[in-house]
């Protein structure tokens, strides 16, 4: 084996949305030495930078590129994951939706034995986080390494979005993060400029310079390292080298930063998890912790998707004449996180909350982007906000260059299935409503021959998809299947920590980002103190 042949106090795992936030943190400390490693390449790609084409970046170089195992719920089918494998991780490939959840969800964590984690426990980390260009407020914060913007340039179907919206009576929402969910907006996104701003760009790459943190890329990481029951760094694999595993030391802490996927995989092949299962792998058990993987959550989205009459969709966006406008002016379509619009919304008679969200974009969206139709159109999608399903992570082996086993068992418990139908059927109501009348065309998918109950729920097995949000396999609490502990330390073992979506015990009320970047900001305060 070879070593880095530095000493390091603190060894990050994974350059995503937390690891980011950590390496910017712990480094602060002139007198602290950070290492960051991450298994995927620098945040090159051109496409990073431009909005409008996150989606072109999937299935590509910086993408884990993952798939599900066969859904029972869903015909079978194994769905596709997209991961960020690059500086910023997922930040950096997703569609830059700034959304926090709802209060009660971290007033949830804290009931569950989770000191600290409620509503008015975390506000103050989001608000330091960001810098929101409409300024400072109760909700908000100014000053933050994350900017947070509206739109430059929202398409004239996204504001009929929210027309139609109001039209089937759900009210005007300004802003989803000031406490209050309900109703339909615009979303406002992690863009500086007219360009995606990923945790690499706001917490990462202005720090670089600081000569007591080094950041590895195409290092990835195969275990972490004991003495006893204390990790004392980890073993990881260079892309540029000859094959031979290196090691590096960690003096006071690894902090796994890896994601709901990556977190739990490693410390399973480090040897904490289930110790049955463990051994069945022929792996030496460290700690028996039998959550680990357990207690997977995503959320499932349907989508409705309508041809547009007029030709004002994003079909076009990357012309030569938009590419100008986008490099000259930071401005035009290729500045659109293309699910510009959107809402929360209840359908149930006895909710006393929204558990439903809603994602608008002016432009197909069908199969993540691949299976798009010719022309111009537009598309809705729902999804259930707080599933009852649960699934898990495991291995497919000892390798730990095998991908592990992803079964997220979608639509297996709960109404799930009920609430999603309903939520698809609000869809409908709300495209048929008076504000698109002078841009609808045929409905593409479903179809306009789709209309029952059962041809709808046929739908939904046959087409749903993740929204990308998968969280909660290295949970944080004091139950039995709880990995880590309210301080983010991980169960029976010492100097390891889990800092990303994986340690959330339920998921929130929307899309996950801003969420894992503020557990990874007090995550820093934890470790610093």
């Amino acid at each position: 084996m070879t070593r880095d042949g530095r000493s390091y106090d603190y060894v990050i795992v994974g350059a995503g949305p937390a690891g980011c936030v950590l390496a910017n943190r712990l480094s602060a400390d002139d007198d602290t030495e950070v290492l960051l490693l991450e298994a995927g390449t620098p945040d090159e790609e051109r496409e990073i930078g431009i909005p409008a084409a996150f989606s072109e970046l999937f299935r590509t170089g910086v993408d884990w590129n993952y798939h599900t195992e066969p859904q029972s719920a869903l015909h079978d089918r194994e769905l596709y994951w997209p991961r960020g494998k690059t500086l910023g991780g997922s930040s950096s490939i997703n569609a830059m939706i700034y959304v926090r959840g709802q209060p009660e969800d971290y007033d949830r964590w804290a009931e569950l034995g989770n000191e600290g984690w409620g509503y008015e426990d975390v506000l103050p980390y989001f608000k330091r986080a960001e810098h929101n260009e409409r300024g400072p407020s109760e909700h908000h914060g100014i000053g933050g390494p994350r900017n947070v913007a509206d739109l430059r340039s929202p398409n004239d179907l996204s504001e009929a979005f929210v027309a139609a919206g109001r039209a089937v009576g759900l009210p005007h929402n300004e802003d989803f993060n000031a406490g209050d969910q309900a109703g339909v907006g615009f979303y406002q996104v992690t863009q500086e400029d007219g360009r995606r701003h990923s945790a690499a760009d706001a917490y990462l790459k202005p720090v670089l310079d600081r000569p007591n943190l080094t950041a590895v890329t195409g290092a990835r990481v195969t275990r972490v390292r004991f003495d006893g029951e204390r990790a004392v760094g980890v073993e990881y694999a260079r892309d540029d080298g000859d094959g031979s595993p290196a090691t590096v030391d960690a003096a006071e802490e690894v902090l796994l930063s890896a994601g709901a996927i990556n977190s739990p995989q490693l410390l399973m092949l480090s040897g904490v998890g289930p110790a049955d299962y463990l051994a069945d792998h022929d792996i030496e058990v460290v700690a028996d912790l039998p959550g680990v993987g357990r207690n997977l959550q995503d959320h499932l989205q349907v989508g409705v998707n309508y041809e547009c009459e007029k030709p004002i969709s994003l079909a076009d966006a990357d012309s030569i004449r938009n590419l100008l406008t986008f490099f000259a002016l930071k401005r035009g379509p290729l500045t659109s996180n293309v699910a510009e619009a959107g809402g929360f919304a209840t359908v149930t008679e006895d909710a006393d909350r929204p558990e439903i969200q809603f994602h608008f974009g002016p432009s197909y969206f069908v199969e993540h982007g691949f299976e798009n139709p010719d022309g111009h159109g537009f598309s809705l999608g729902a999804l259930r906000l707080r599933p009852d399903s649960r699934g898990r992570i495991t291995l497919e082996s000892a390798d730990p260059f095998d991908d592990p086993a992803i079964d997220p068992q979608y639509l297996t418990e709960g109404d799930d299935l009920e609430v999603l139908l309903e939520g698809v059927k609000l869809v409908r109501r709300i495209l048929q409503a008076a504000p698109f009348d002078e841009y609808r065309g045929e409905e593409v998918l479903p179809g306009s021959d789709v209309r029952s109950d059962a041809e709808l729920i046929e739908y939904i097995r046959e087409t749903a998809e993740t929204l990308y949000h998968p969280v909660g396999t290295c949970k944080m609490g004091d139950d039995e299947l709880a990995v880590v502990d309210d301080r983010l330390r991980v169960r029976g073992v010492d100097g390891l920590r889990v800092v990303d979506a994986s340690v959330m015990p339920t998921i929130t009320s929307g899309n996950t980002d801003a969420p894992t970047t503020t557990i990874a900001e007090r995550a820093a305060d934890f470790v610093r103190d």
